[in-house]
């Protein structure tokens, strides 16, 4: 894969984006990241170097699904992929969150290698 990947990782989560950050560096992607959605919007509203994000779903201020909705509203960044991350894993949320303008979908704990892998499919 590309080296010059940039990916946004949202969560509110430090211990989330510290274990994701760690692997999907080791697998020499560039990433970034936020701590809710609000950030995620402002993030996105000004950086032109993101390839894709990884948008947790439960967290304070702004929760992924209005994130992803503002972030899709912007003609700007209606292309970049997002995948939708989510702990609390209950039937229907994939669904939801693809109606909500997300990609794709995966629950927590990630498998990194199923994780990595959808990344490359959208990314190519």
């Amino acid at each position: 894969m590309n080296s010059k990947i940039n990916i946004l990782i949202v969560d509110d989560d430090d211990r989330n984006i510290f274990a994701l950050s760690a692997v999907l560096k080791s697998r020499n992607f560039i990433v970034n990241s936020v701590t809710d959605g609000k950030a995620a919007v402002e993030y996105m509203a000004k950086s032109n170097s993101i390839d894709i994000i990884l948008m947790d779903i439960m967290m304070p201020v702004m929760d992924g699904f209005q994130a992803i909705a503002i972030i899709r509203a912007q003609d700007r960044n209606n292309d970049i992929p997002i995948i939708a991350l989510t702990a609390k894993a209950m039937q229907g949320d994939r669904e939801k969150c693809l109606s909500a303008g997300a990609d794709d979908y995966c629950s927590k704990p990630v498998d990194i290698d199923e994780l990595s892998l959808k990344i490359e499919v959208l990314l190519t």
